[in-house]
């Protein structure tokens, strides 16, 4: 007989419910508990986590969870190197075991980490998240989310770890890289598209760092944040909102770092009350790794173990990772908290299959590839998009065919100059120099000698036609590298001093190319007047090597477009391409934050001209919507690629605005000689904002609409003005301008 629980025909909460209800309180609790295998600090596993080696000898066994089940398996394949197919044929073989140790049967669910790919040895190596924003490019973010996720299914997981939705209120913070950039509209765009692909993969999406991680004092990783309630709901949660509402994610990360004293783990204000009651989020929230422990140990809000399993279930929390440490199955919480987040869990698991009658593991006995040709493809075409040309004015670039290069700088020969932190060779790999990086990746001087076969290539820069320095990032983890995670900087400037490189090649008197593989924006002011040509690459993945030198030698026409500003000066400072007018340059202080490349900024080998545009209806209700069209021409003599901006000038508000923010964009690839009509569709939903009483209006009056290259170089302005009443807007606002080419 089939009990309700394993029956396909009704609806997964039912299903859920009636499990729970058969369920004994230490088997509710096991299901909010994880287990993190090989991370013993005498193991093989280096701590790629803070705190890992700390608690993990502190965390429930296997062993003592079996008979009650287990809610969680952390990263089976992102521990240490494993070949896929017997990474999937252990993981088969212990989800046999969790099974047969319990009396339902029930597997757990397997988490990784997927932010530049699938985090596992042998897997194609993408772009970093700040690459993504570069290349202005949703459609084909989702192409690569799916693909990350049908591999990852392939070998038996079901969760993925991404995308960060943290909006890059200060480049210094050394998580930049994994952001997608320092707009909030670019930033939900592009992690929504993300979220669709994983989701269409049948991966559930987790959302991080819920919220405000990425706007702690001083860039400092899980320092505090100073935002006021505005910042937090205009800037710093809408990227949240809509990969939730509109990309469907199943679960979301709360942030390490507090707001106004208030720890994201403990922070019901968010987890409970804006998440669930008002937004209709009903996946599970799983903490950030050892996010629990940390209530006790770093925030000081908890007495102990158990007490921080209260607190972080109490606000919203509802699974224990890495390894349960907090949530004790013999000191279990409150049995409403053990009964809401058991639902939860339960009720994902049966949404994934994994409480069917009729569930087997991925068996791992036939050969798996988790670096395929097609998604090598992707991985180049993201690469290629997201190189930004930020300076050509010489006209050096494209290089010619047969040039005598001299190629300088320490990442010039180096393959960590293409691969972020959460790439598995400089997240694992490193640690294990015995092994090959599982995947080809071409440094920038082997991708220039295959890319420029006529080329002689020489050590000195005055005996050269053209000099190449090559400055920027080794990312890693902790302090292990100049950018990731726990990698945060003081001020902007180059780092391992770098900068006599490009002094060095400059004083050699030969033309030099500079060329930055980082992390974050650098400040570049030092050489904006004295470099030949500057070319910025977000390290761009295990293809980005053939993509830059595609880009500087002309194969491809460079189309990326800055997701952060690049800074003229190196004193740290919060990103100024949001700022209202008095956090621009002014006559109140001496210090200019004006950037060097502002925000949606890049060049192109061709030209591009912009007919003036057309409104269907200047004047527009607060709750109604019009539509410009603007016709874009490709003026030179080659194929390339224009990115339609779009931004709002708000001239007058109830409390001080954004001199200017995005709120569309399009990609417009064009022949020589080719045009095209770009439409956007702007609803008036998207001048709201939240005013001093902390309800989001759309209040009447004037606005402006700029069609711009960048957030400072503009076509046109159109002035709209809004009629009728102040009108609120909720969650069920519009919060796209859908944008078409035709």
């Amino acid at each position: 007989m089939v009990e309700p629980w394993q029956d396909t025909a009704l609806p997964a909460h039912v299903r859920a419910a009636d499990l729970l209800a058969r369920m004994t309180p230490e088997e509710k609790a096991a299901q909010l508990s994880s287990v993190w295998l090989g991370t013993e600090p005498d193991g093989d596993a280096v701590e790629v986590a803070p705190g890992q080696h700390a608690y993990a000898d502190r965390s429930a066994a296997l062993d003592g969870l079996l008979p009650y089940g287990l809610g969680h398996l952390t990263r089976p394949f992102g521990t240490v190197p494993v070949e896929p197919a017997e990474g999937a044929a252990r993981l088969a073989a212990l989800q046999r075991t969790i099974r047969a140790g319990n009396r339902f049967a029930l597997p757990a669910l397997a988490h990784e980490e997927c932010l530049t790919g699938f985090t596992a040895w042998r897997a194609t190596v993408f772009p970093t998240p700040l690459a993504w924003g570069a290349t202005f490019d949703p459609a084909l973010v989702t192409d690569m989310a799916q693909a990350i996720g049908t591999s990852m299914r392939a070998v038996g997981v079901h969760q993925g770890l991404a995308p960060v939705l943290d909006v890059v209120r200060d480049p210094r913070w050394g998580r930049t890289e994994e952001s997608i950039g320092e707009d909030p509209y670019l930033v939900g765009t592009i992690g929504t598209a993300y979220v669709r692909g994983l989701e269409a993969a049948g991966i559930v999406a987790t959302l991080k760092h819920f919220a405000a991680y990425s706007a702690s004092r001083a860039a400092r990783n899980h320092a505090p944040a100073s935002v006021g309630p505005r910042e937090l709901a205009d800037v710093l949660l809408p990227p949240f909102e809509m990969a939730v509402r509109d990309g469907g994610a199943r679960s979301v990360m709360p942030a390490y770092n507090d707001i106004d004293g208030v720890p994201g783990h403990a922070n019901t204000e968010l987890l409970t009350q804006l998440l669930r009651e008002t937004w209709g989020f009903t996946g599970t929230v799983v903490s950030d790794y050892f996010g629990l422990s940390f209530l006790e140990s770093a925030h000081r809000v908890a007495e102990s173990a158990s007490d921080a399993a209260r607190l972080a279930l109490t606000a919203g929390v509802d699974v224990e990772l890495p390894a349960a440490r907090c949530v004790d199955i013999s000191d279990r919480p409150a049995d409403a908290l053990l009964d809401r987040a058991a639902l939860r869990v339960l009720t994902q698991k049966c949404e994934l299959g994994l409480l069917d009658p009729d569930w087997e593991p991925v068996s791992g006995d036939t050969p798996v590839d988790l670096d395929p040709p097609h998604m090598r493809d992707i991985a180049r075409r993201l690469a290629e998009e997201s190189v930004v040309l930020l300076a050509n004015d010489s006209g050096i670039l494209p290089l010619p065919s047969t040039p005598r290069l001299a190629v300088v700088g320490p990442l010039a020969d180096e393959q960590a100059a293409m691969l972020g932190c959460y790439t598995f060779p400089r997240h694992v790999g490193v640690h294990h120099p015995e092994l090959p990086a599982g995947v080809a990746v071409l440094t920038l001087a082997e991708a220039l000698r295959a890319e420029l076969p006529g080329a002689e290539f020489v050590a000195d820069p005055a005996d050269a036609d053209i000099c190449l320095a090559v400055v920027g990032d080794r990312s890693g983890l902790f302090g292990r590298g100049s950018s990731g995670e726990g990698c945060d900087a003081a001020d902007l400037e180059l780092p391992y001093g770098q900068g006599e490189i490009i002094d060095d090649a400059l004083a050699s008197g030969t033309p030099t190319v500079v060329v930055v593989l980082s992390g974050r924006p650098y400040a570049l002011g030092r050489w904006a007047d004295r470099a030949a040509a500057v070319v910025q690459a977000f390290f761009p993945g295990q293809e980005g090597g053939a993509a830059v030198a595609g880009v500087l030698s002309g194969r491809v026409d460079p189309s990326g477009r800055l997701p952060v500003g690049v800074p003229r000066r190196p004193g740290g400072q919060p990103a100024p391409y949001l700022a209202p007018p008095l956090g621009r340059h002014g006559d109140p202080s001496t210090v200019d934050p004006t950037p060097l490349h502002p925000f949606g900024h890049g060049l192109s080998y061709t030209t591009f001209s912009w007919d003036a545009p057309h409104c269907d209806s200047p004047e527009l209700a607060t709750d109604g919507e019009t539509t410009l069209r603007l016709t874009v021409r490709n003026t030179g003599d080659r194929p390339g690629t224009e990115v339609v901006q779009l931004y709002l000038h708000d001239p007058v508000g109830t409390v001080a605005r954004p001199e200017v923010r995005l709120v569309g964009y399009a990609r417009v690839p064009l022949d020589a000689g080719a045009s095209a009509e770009v439409r956007a569709t702007f609803p008036a939903d998207l001048a709201a904002y939240t005013g001093a009483d902390g309800r989001r209006t759309v209040e009447p009056g004037a606005l402006e609409l700029r069609i711009a290259a960048s957030a400072e170089h503009v076509h046109h302005t159109v002035p709209l003005t809004l009629t009728g009443p102040v009108r609120e807007v909720g969650h069920d606002r519009r919060m796209r301008c859908e944008m078409r080419v035709k």
